[in-house]
C-alpha cells in the first residue's frame, strides 16, 4: 500500500474517528491490534498517520509509508539488537555523514510539520546562544517567546528568527529575567537552564562552589516563579552535573522543593552528551517535571558503549570533515603555545609531566585546568568546550591549530547555516554555553512522545530507571589511556635525556617590580637585590641580599621527596637571606623560580612542587638566625606557612591563630602582608564561596605573578 492509497471494508455502524501511529508487530488474521497497530485480512502494517473510520457500514483505513512484517520477523523484532535512533534515522533514509545532525533536524521538523495538528506552545528561558531552542524548535514545539538578558546573545536569536531562518517566528525578548512574566495567555512547556559559572569546575578548585550564595544560583526561583504563572504541562531545566552535590547538597535540594512546590513531579538524570549524537563529552543535569503525576522515561542512549548494538560514538573527525581549513594559521602563539605539537591527540599539557613519563616534565601533575593545551582526538569525541578560557584553553585541532567556528559549530552540533553575532570570542562564548541541539533534540522527541501522547514514526527505547549508564566508569579509565599514548610518543620521539643541566655557580643583580618579577633593568619602585648561588646535583643553594652584606637573617631548607628529586635531579635546596625586608622571601623564590625555568623547563614554582589539593611532595623548614632582629608576628605567620601549617585547606581564622599562637588580628595583617609580596591568600572578599572568617592558603611558597587576578583583589 502506498501513500494516500485507501481501503474500504464492511464493518458495522456508526462513527468512529481516531489518529495513531504504529508500534510494534502482530501475526494472525482477522482484525486487531497491538500498541497502536492494526491487522489487516491477516497482514499486520505499521507506518504513519493511520486513520481509522467507522462510518455509513465501512471501515475506512488511510495510511502511510506501510510495511508488512511476517511471523518470522515479529520473532526476530523480539530478539533485535537494532538501535533505536538507527531505525530513525533508516525511516528519513539518512547516513551518518559530517554534520547529519542538522539534517535530522529538518527531517524531523518536516514530517512533524504534516503530521501535526496541535502546537506545544514553548517558552524559552535563558536562551543564550540559543542550543534548546534550535533543537525543540526542529522537533515541533512552538517557541513563542525567547528570553535572554545578554544583549550578543539576543541578537544571535533575532538574526535567526527572521523568515527563511532557522527560528523563523520567535519572539525574542532581551530583558533580565526579575522582570519577565510571559506575555501569552496558555503555555504548554517550558526550556531553559540558567547560568551555571557558580556551580562550576572553576569554582570548585577555588574552595568550593559559590552556589546558592551567588545571586545567579538562585536564577532558578525565578524559573518556578514563572512555572506557577504558566502553569505548564511541563518543563526541561538544565545544568551543570555539579549543582548535585554542591554545598554538601543544599542547593540540590531547594531545587526539587521549589519545584514540586509548583506542582510537578521531577525526573531527571546525569547525561553525557557523546551517549546522544554529539561528538563532544559533556555531562549535563536534565531535570524534566511534568503535572498529573504522568511518568516519564528518559531515552536511551542512541550511541557509545551504552547505546542498543554499541553504535559508534559521532567522533570529531568526521564532525568537521568537509569544512576548508587551508587558511588556517598552524600554531599558537605565547610562551606554551610551541608545545602544542608534540602533544598527542586526546592529551592536554600533562603529557609534559613526570606522571607520564616526560623526560623533561615542566608542569606539574594536574596543576592546570584539563583543557590547558588539550589536543582534540579527530577518532573520539571532544572534551567539553568551555565558554570562556585564555590563550591555551583548548580543544585544539589535532592539525595543530586552534578550531574555526565553522568547526565549533559542528562539534556543538548547532547547524551550520545558523548566525552567531559577535566576534569570535562572542561567538565560542555562546557555543559553550548552550546546550549541544542534538543532545537537546533527543530529549525534545521524548517529551513529545510522553508528556504530550504524539506517536512517533519509530519506537522510541527507554532507560529504566534502574538502569545506569557507564560514562563515568569509562571516564575513570583514561588516564591509562592517555599513559599510553604519551609512552608511545615519546620512545619515537628524541627528546631530552633526563638529568642533563650544567653544574654552575655565580652572582647576579636583579630587581623584584611590585608586580612580583625579577628583572634585569630598575623600574620604578622595584627594589634591588644581589643573589649568589651554587647549582649542582648535590645541593641547590641560593642567596640573596640588599645593599651591603650582612649575616644570615634566615634560611628556607627544601627536602624533596624521592619523586620530586628525580624531577630536579639534586637532594636539596637551599634558600638563604642576608636581608631582613619582607620582599626578600619573595626575591629568593622567584630567583629558584627563574634557575628551575632554566635549567629543567618548570614554568613555575607550583609545576615543580604541585596543586595545593594533592599531597605535598616535599619538606620545608623555615629558621630564623637571630628572632629579636624581626617583628614577632609576621615571620611567626611565615615561618609556619613555608613550613606547610594550615597550608591548602580552608580554616576558620580562630583555628588558624590557634596553631600559629598569634592573635587573630595580628594573623590578619600577617597575611595581609603576605600576599602583599606574592602569597596567595583566599577569603571571602577574593572568593565568595569561602565563609565569612575562613581564609585558605593554598601554598607555602609565593605564586602569584603579573597575570594573577588575585593580586588585584584585597583581603
Amino acid at each position: 500500500m502506498t501513500r494516500k492509497q485507501s481501503r474500504q471494508v464492511g464493518f458495522g455502524r456508526g462513527y468512529w474517528e481516531h489518529f495513531v501511529d504504529i508500534e510494534g508487530v502482530f501475526c494472525g488474521g482477522g482484525f486487531g491490534g497491538w500498541r497502536g497497530g492494526v491487522a489487516i485480512l491477516g497482514t499486520w502494517v505499521y507506518g504513519l498517520n493511520i486513520r481509522f473510520k467507522f462510518q455509513s457500514g465501512f471501515f475506512k483505513i488511510r495510511c502511510y509509508e506501510m510495511k508488512q512484517m511476517t511471523l518470522f520477523d515479529l520473532q526476530a523484532a523480539k530478539e533485535s539488537t537494532q538501535n533505536w535512533f538507527q531505525s530513525a534515522m533508516d525511516f528519513f533514509d539518512l547516513k551518518e555523514s559530517p554534520g547529519w545532525p542538522d539534517n535530522f533536524g529538518s527531517k524531523f521538523n518536516g514530517w512533524i510539520y504534516t503530521q501535526s495538528k496541535c502546537k506545544i506552545r514553548t517558552i524559552s528561558l535563558f536562551s543564550g546562544g540559543g542550543g534548546l531552542d534550535i533543537a525543540f524548535h526542529d522537533i515541533g514545539f512552538d517557541i513563542v517567546e525567547s528570553v535572554e538578558i545578554e544583549k550578543k546573545f539576543a541578537d544571535t536569536l533575532l538574526l535567526n528568527s527572521t523568515i527563511g531562518k532557522h527560528l523563523s517566528g520567535i519572539k525574542v525578548v532581551c530583558k533580565d529575567i526579575r522582570e519577565y512574566t510571559p506575555t501569552e495567555e496558555k503555555i504548554d512547556f517550558i526550556i531553559g537552564g540558567p547560568p551555571c559559572q557558580t556551580f562550576s569546575a572553576a569554582g570548585a578548585r577555588a574552595s568550593g562552589v559559590n552556589g546558592i550564595d551567588d545571586q545567579r544560583g538562585t536564577l532558578f526561583e525565578e524559573y518556578v516563579r514563572i512555572l506557577k504563572h504558566a502553569s505548564p504541562k511541563g518543563f526541561l531545566f538544565e545544568n551543570v552535573y555539579r549543582i548535585v552535590g554542591a554545598q554538601e547538597g543544599k542547593p540540590w535540594k531547594m531545587i526539587q522543593e521549589a519545584f514540586k512546590s509548583a506542582g510537578y513531579k521531577l525526573f531527571w538524570r546525569i547525561l553525557d552528551t557523546a551517549d546522544y549524537g554529539v561528538p563532544q563529552h559533556r555531562e549535563r543535569l536534565i531535570i524534566v517535571g511534568v503535572r498529573d503525576d504522568a511518568p516519564f522515561l528518559f531515552p536511551s542512549p542512541t550511541h557509545g558503549p551504552d547505546s542498543k548494538g554499541n553504535k559508534p560514538y559521532y567522533n570529531a573527525g568526521m564532525a568537521v570533515k568537509g569544512i576548508d581549513s587551508s587558511k588556517c594559521v598552524i600554531g599558537i602563539n605565547g610562551r606554551h603555545g610551541h608545545l602544542l605539537s608534540a602533544i598527542p591527540p586526546g592529551l592536554n599539557y600533562s603529557f609534559y609531566t613526570d606522571r607520564m613519563g616526560h623526560p623533561t616534565p615542566i608542569f606539574g601533575w594536574r596543576s592546570k585546568f584539563s583543557d590547558y593545551l588539550y589536543k582534540a582526538d579527530p577518532n573520539t569525541p571532544v572534551r567539553t568546550i568551555k565558554a570562556q578560557g585564555g590563550q591555551y584553553t583548548g580543544p585544539f585541532s589535532w592539525e595543530n591549530r586552534p578550531f574555526m567556528l565553522d568547526e565549533f559549530k559542528r562539534l556543538q552540533t548547532f547547524p551550520d547555516n545558523y548566525e552567531l553575532s559577535g566576534n569570535r570570542q562572542t561567538a565560542i562564548h555562546q557555543i559553550g554555553n548552550s546546550v549541544p541541539p542534538q543532545m537537546a533534540r533527543i530529549m525534545a522527541i521524548a517529551i513529545m512522545n510522553q508528556v504530550f501522547n504524539v506517536n512517533l514514526p519509530f519506537v522510541v527505547q527507554y532507560l529504566k530507571q534502574t538502569d545506569e549508564l557507564g560514562f563515568r566508569a569509562r571516564k575513570s579509565s583514561l588516564t591509562k589511556i592517555y599513559t599510553d599514548k604519551a609512552t608511545e610518543s615519546i620512545s619515537n620521539t628524541h627528546t631530552v635525556k633526563k638529568g642533563v643541566y650544567q653544574n654552575e655557580a655565580g652572582e647576579c643583580r636583579l630587581h623584584l617590580t611590585n608586580q612580583f618579577q625579577l628583572i634585569k633593568q630598575a623600574k620604578e619602585n622595584s627594589v634591588e637585590f644581589e643573589f649568589d648561588y651554587d647549582i649542582n646535583y648535590d645541593r641547590w643553594t641560593i642567596s640573596c641580599y640588599n645593599g651591603q652584606a650582612n649575616d644570615t637573617a634566615y634560611s628556607i631548607f627544601i627536602k624533596p621527596s624521592l619523586s620530586l628529586k628525580k624531577i630536579i635531579h639534586s637532594k636539596e635546596i637551599h634558600l638563604t637571606s642576608k636581608d631582613r625586608k619582607h620582599s626578600s622571601i619573595l626575591a629568593l623564590w622567584k630567583f629558584l623560580e627563574l634557575k628551575l625555568s632554566e635549567l629543567i623547563h618548570k614554568d613555575d614554582l607550583i609545576q615543580l612542587f604541585g596543586y595545593y589539593q594533592y599531597k605535598q611532595v616535599f619538606n620545608c623548614e623555615f629558621i630564623q638566625v637571630n628572632e629579636e632582629l624581626f617583628p614577632k608576628h609576621f615571620w611567626t605567620v611565615a615561618s609556619f606557612v613555608t613550613r606547610g601549617v594550615c597550608v591548602g585547606q580552608t580554616l576558620n581564622v580562630k583555628e588558624i591563630s590557634s596553631y600559629y599562637g598569634v592573635g587573630t588580628s595580628e594573623l590578619i595583617d600577617a597575611l595581609k602582608s603576605l600576599k602583599s609580596i606574592g602569597f596567595e591568600v583566599r577569603s571571602n572578599n577574593t572568593n565568595q564561596q569561602i565563609k565569612e572568617d575562613n581564609y585558605l592558603i593554598p601554598y607555602s611558597f609565593p605564586t602569584l605573578n603579573e597575570r594573577s587576578l588575585q593580586r588585584l583583589t584585597t583581603l
